[in-house]
């Protein structure tokens, strides 16, 4: 969902949801425990316990390369005897629990104090390939609910990112926070926009990159008072990798 197009301030800042601003395995484990709920019970004690493992997320475990959390739950439910409708049933049920004790999350530290000051000089939007199911709600329950100007859920990212950016861009100086390359980042960059990437391993084309969100407060008050990133569009891909849900 959008609210009305209108550009007040010269910058904008793009956030992701999911492991950018909404963190922790608790909707994760929701989906897992949904998914569970059509097997045996030994079976389902055996694959929750394969997910729990796998979110320790120690190198070198089979599914510690997974994109995030719902792409690990997947790869480790591939071999279990499921209907093929049973993942996205599950996917929705376990986001009809978001933000309550089934499926806890939790905001970056510091993260109301700087939305309220960034919004001195940035409209805020998120960008969420997940349904609006209880995006208000969680953003309430974090203490976020005011500092997010526009909101698109289901945005089909990497490729429906374009249509966020082709309404902001115009607008000034455009940055985008996330913690998947391919489908936060990778679609900004191309169109010269800066990027945060948001990971234990650095990327080459991001701007700015850190484990968590905390620790680039500052380079990122740094950039809305104009120390950023000329545009220099990257050379187009031939083609976009698959979205997954985030």
């Amino acid at each position: 969902m959008s609210t009305a197009a209108i550009h007040p301030r010269t910058h904008t800042i793009v956030f992701d949801f999911d492991g950018t601003i909404a963190l922790g395995d608790g909707p994760i484990i929701a989906y897992a425990r949904a998914i569970a709920s059509s097997l045996t019970p030994a079976a389902a004690d055996e694959f929750l316990s394969a997910v729990s493992t796998a979110l320790l997320r120690e190198p070198g475990h089979p599914l510690a390369e997974a994109s995030d959390g719902y792409e690990l739950v997947r790869l480790a439910s591939e071999s279990l005897p499921v209907a093929p409708d049973t993942h996205n049933a599950a996917y929705l049920a376990s986001r009809e629990l978001l933000a309550t004790d089934a499926a806890p999350v939790t905001a970056p530290e510091g993260l109301a104090d700087f939305l309220r000051t960034a919004r001195e000089h940035a409209t805020i939007v998120l960008a969420t390939n997940a349904p609006d199911i209880r995006i208000a709600e969680t953003l309430d329950s974090l203490g976020l609910a005011d500092y997010f100007d526009h909101i698109y859920t289901s945005v089909g990212k990497p490729a429906g990112l374009d249509a966020v950016l082709d309404e902001w861009m115009p607008a000034g100086p455009l940055l985008s926070i996330g913690d998947i390359w391919a489908n936060d980042l990778e679609p900004a960059y191309r169109r010269g926009a800066t990027t945060a990437f948001l990971s234990d391993t650095p990327h080459p084309h991001a701007d700015f990159t850190a484990a968590t969100l905390g620790e680039l407060y500052e380079a990122l008050n740094s950039w809305l008072h104009g120390t950023h990133r000329e545009p220099q569009a990257a050379p187009p891909t031939t083609t976009a990798p698959p979205a997954v849900l985030n």
